[in-house]
């Protein structure tokens, strides 16, 4: 058997070369569409009743939602993730949450993203290839960070960075790296930013790959907000010469890059060039009908004309921006109702909908709230200790060492940690509106109502000395467990993103000293400091 491709070439099908074919487009991250429809459809005919044949379902499935069908795609993942569970196969389940995730993200609902990309790296076994188990990892990272959880996040992208090492595949860690950075920058934490950019840069000058234009974007904009603007100029102009010399013809790309150089030349006050390059962005923009950069284009001329002390411009302009970033927000928010509505119009995506609502506020594997629950409840608890001052305490618990458990005993082995210590969450006293959840991993949530943070971080340390007091070596050996907490209190305004990302620093410094350790927040009062400390005693 033969398949012609897009080419006229002939190529001829055996399994093997048929698996081949699919291994290298479940690798690749862009490729002809149209060719890779004709190949899983080929081949999904030609596979019979074989792991193969689901493959290139899920294959198509991918394609769809490229294509931005997303209910179509819904509809093909179901039955895949429906043979996945009743076979057993853990690959093609692991496959399909990722093109869930990558779906769930098309529609702006990032804590599905991240759920179903936590039970993709989950389902990862032996079977799955290097290159895409590093892939995972960097995804998960991604939605990790886009979810506020960087301490997640820079655990799986260093656990990427590290197995990528480890298999000699530097196009995965190249590409672990640049994420990394724009998780950092994106955050707004510049000097990590930068650190991560010159490890990427390293590891480019070692394998011979001189940075990318996407990479290179990114350390423009870190070195011009951290003032070096001579490096962030020669940045911004190696990125496009970078994306020209490749023969890249992605007109949203260049036009990206080219904003970059503007905001670059504007902060060196080369407001003509400004100018100029700005003028590039809009035409390119009108041209191609590049709506989110065209709006960003209008932020950037506002800043323009007011640093050439046009204000009367200035004004008029980001009068323009805030009214086309209206529009195009609610542009966005249409989109992505008519792709739920077209989802909920597909009988078997609707009972995929109700098997996922049923599980979708639970971890499967400890029976603790998960983060979607997170995300409808947390608000509304910040927002009741903002409006009366009920107070609320806010914990991050991350098991030590955990990798050392999966890798020195088993992923069995792991789980069943993961339980026992689930289990010592849940029976915490959390008050009558707390709730302890898994975040993913081996990160977790505990929420504590009705008491003082101080009250809270007692119970926290109760919590974890019996942990560590814990009788585990029936379970891990000679191996400890113990966990690491980092504590916050809500405050008035509070956001979900803002307190977890205090909570999140508190257990980076728990972490970074020494472990089994808790720590409360700087902000949090000398007072309650002192209430905590007493209570120890």
């Amino acid at each position: 058997m033969t398949m012609m491709m897009r080419s006229g070439t002939q190529v001829p099908l055996d399994a093997a070369r048929m698996a081949q074919i699919v291994d290298e487009y479940e690798d690749l991250a862009d490729f002809d569409i149209a060719e890779a429809e004709t190949a899983a459809r080929v081949i999904g005919r030609a596979a019979g009743e074989t792991e193969l044949r689901w493959r290139a379902r899920l294959l198509q499935a991918d394609l769809l939602e490229r294509r931005g069908e997303l209910a179509s795609a819904a509809k093909m993942l179901v039955e895949v993730l429906q043979w996945a569970q009743v076979s057993g196969c853990r690959r093609v389940r692991a496959r399909a949450h990722r093109v869930l995730a990558r779906l769930y993200h098309a529609m702006g609902d990032v804590a599905a993203n991240l759920e179903h990309m936590i039970q993709c790296v989950d389902a990862l076994d032996d079977t799955t290839p290097a290159s895409g188990r590093i892939a995972c990892l960097v995804k998960l990272a991604d939605a990790y960070a886009e979810t506020g959880s960087m301490s997640s996040a820079r655990d799986r992208y260093e656990q990427a960075i590290l197995t990528a090492t480890d298999h000699g595949n530097a196009g995965r860690q190249l590409m672990a790296l640049n994420n990394y950075a724009y998780a950092e920058y994106n955050r707004g934490d510049l000097p990590r930013a930068r650190h991560v950019l010159e490890r990427l840069r390293a590891a480019g000058a070692e394998h011979g790959r001189p940075l990318g234009f996407s990479a290179l974007d990114t350390v423009a904009r870190v070195e011009a907000l951290l003032g070096d603007l001579a490096a962030a100029d020669r940045a911004a102009r190696e990125a496009l010469r970078t994306y020209r010399d490749e023969n890249a013809e992605e007109a949203g790309t260049e036009a990206d890059l080219l904003l970059t150089l503007a905001f670059v030349q504007r902060l060196r006050g080369e407001l003509d060039d400004a100018q100029q390059t700005i003028d590039r962005v809009r035409a390119l923009c009108s041209r191609h009908a590049l709506r989110p950069t065209e709006v960003q284009a209008l932020f950037e001329q506002a800043e323009i004309k007011a640093a050439a002390g046009d204000f009367a411009r200035a004004y008029a302009t980001m009068h323009r921006f805030h009214t086309a970033e209206k529009r195009l927000q609610w542009a966005r928010r249409e989109a992505q109702a008519r792709n739920r509505q077209a989802l909920s119009e597909v009988d078997e995506a609707r009972r995929q909908a109700e098997w996922f609502r049923d599980q979708a506020r639970r971890d499967p594997l400890t029976g603790l709230h998960n983060r979607r629950f997170i995300d409808e409840h947390l608000p509304a608890l910040l927002e009741k200790a903002t409006d009366d001052g009920s107070p609320v305490t806010v914990a991050l618990l991350d098991l030590d060492h955990f990798k050392r458990v999966n890798d020195t005993l088993s992923h069995e082995t792991g789980n069943e940690v993961l339980a026992i210590v689930a289990a010592m969450l849940g029976r915490a006293d959390a008050g009558s509106s707390g709730f302890a959840a898994r975040i993913g991993g081996e990160e977790f949530l505990l929420v504590v109502t009705g008491v003082d943070v101080a009250s809270a971080a007692l119970r926290l340390e109760d919590l974890r000395q019996a942990v560590a007091g814990h009788p585990w070596r029936p379970v891990t050996g000679e191996l400890p467990v113990t966990v690491s907490i980092g504590v916050t209190a809500a405050m008035a305004g509070d956001t979900q993103s803002g307190v977890l990302a205090r909570a999140d620093e508190a257990l980076y410094e728990a972490k970074h000293g020494g472990r089994n350790r808790l720590c409360l927040d700087a902000q949090i009062t000398v007072a309650e400091r002192r209430r905590f400390r007493d209570g120890l005693r």
